[in-house]
C-alpha cells in the first residue's frame, strides 16, 4: 500500500522511541545564578527561568553566572522562557533571549500587558495567563502559575527621555512545571512564607522545589526550611536567591540546620553544575 514501508515502518519505530525516551528519561537541571535555572525535560525541551545571565547596571552587582555562560547564545536553543514577576534580576535579559530563540516570554497577565504597551516586544510574544492558569508552551510540558507573596514593577529606560520609569507590572508568581515524564518542579520565585504553600503542595505535589532563602526580599533560610518541613514535604530542594548582593546573606547551610533531620534531600548547587533526576 505503502509506496515506501521501510521507510515508514522506521519512522515509527523512532517516534515509539523517542516518545519512551520522554516518559523515562533523566530531567536536567542547572542553576545559572539567582532565580535563572536551565531545565532540560526527557524529551529534549530548554526551559529557562528568570534570565539574568549579563551584568545588570546600575543597582546591582555583577550576577554570579558561570564562566561557561558568557552570552545568552551560550545558553544553546531555548524551547520555553518563564518569568515569575518583572524586577530586574529576574526579567532584564528575557526580551533579548525572546528574541534570540524567536519564542513567547511566557509571564503574569499584567505583566505582559505592561510589557505589551511598552512595545518591549511584540504582542505575540507576550501571551498572559495568571494564578491558577495553565498553559502547554510546547507540546509534553505544562506550566501553571501559583501565588507567591512578592511585589512585582518594571523599570523601563524610556528612549523618548533617556530616564528610567517605574511601571506597575501586576502580581509575582511562581511556576509548576510538569515534563513529559510527569516530573514536577516548583519554581516558587520571589516569595515570602504564606501558608497556602501547603494547599499548593498537596494539590500539585511537586518532587523538585527551587526555593528562595536569600532573606531580606524572600524567604531566609528559616522561613525556608519550616516551608520545606511543614507545608511542603518535596522529596528534593534546590536553594535560590543568595549571596548575590549584601541583602541576601542566607545560605544554603543554614538552611539544612534549620531543616533538621528529614528525608527532605537538599542540593546545595554551584553555580552552572548539572544535576539529573
Amino acid at each position: 500500500m505503502h509506496k515506501f514501508p521501510g521507510i515508514v515502518a522506521a519512522f515509527i519505530a523512532i517516534l515509539v522511541v523517542t516518545t519512551a525516551d520522554a516518559q523515562s528519561g533523566k530531567t536536567e537541571v542547572i542553576w545559572i545564578n539567582q532565580a535563572m535555572f536551565k531545565i532540560t525535560s526527557p524529551g529534549g525541551k530548554v526551559i529557562v527561568t528568570d534570565p539574568w545571565l549579563l551584568a545588570y547596571p546600575p543597582a546591582l552587582p555583577k550576577p554570579l553566572t558561570p564562566p561557561e555562560y558568557p552570552s545568552l547564545e551560550s545558553l544553546g536553543k531555548v524551547d520555553v522562557l518563564l518569568v515569575t514577576h518583572a524586577h530586574g534580576d529576574h526579567i532584564i535579559d528575557a526580551p533579548a533571549l525572546a528574541k534570540l530563540n524567536n519564542i513567547p516570554l511566557w509571564g503574569a497577565g499584567d505583566l505582559n500587558a505592561a510589557l505589551t504597551t511598552l512595545g518591549v516586544l511584540p504582542p505575540a510574544q507576550l501571551p498572559r495567563f495568571g494564578v491558577g492558569g495553565r498553559v502547554t508552551p510546547v507540546p509534553g510540558i505544562k506550566v501553571t502559575a501559583v501565588h507567591a507573596d512578592h511585589s512585582s514593577v518594571y523599570v523601563w529606560n524610556n528612549p523618548a527621555t533617556g530616564k528610567a520609569e517605574t511601571h506597575p507590572a501586576g502580581e509575582a508568581v511562581g511556576f509548576i512545571i510538569e515534563l513529559e515524564n510527569g516530573f514536577r518542579i516548583w519554581h516558587m520565585g520571589d516569595t515570602g512564607l504564606f501558608s497556602d504553600m501547603k494547599f499548593i503542595a498537596d494539590y500539585y505535589k511537586p518532587d523538585l522545589v527551587l526555593i528562595p532563602i536569600g532573606g531580606h526580599f524572600t524567604m531566609d533560610p528559616v522561613d525556608a526550611a519550616y516551608a520545606l518541613r511543614e507545608f511542603i514535604k518535596p522529596k528534593y530542594a534546590i536553594p535560590m536567591h543568595y549571596n548575590t548582593n549584601p541583602f541576601n546573606r542566607g545560605t544554603p547551610e543554614e538552611l539544612m540546620k534549620a531543616l533538621g533531620n528529614t528525608s527532605i534531600k537538599v542540593i546545595a548547587a554551584k553555580p552552572g553544575e548539572k544535576l539529573e533526576f
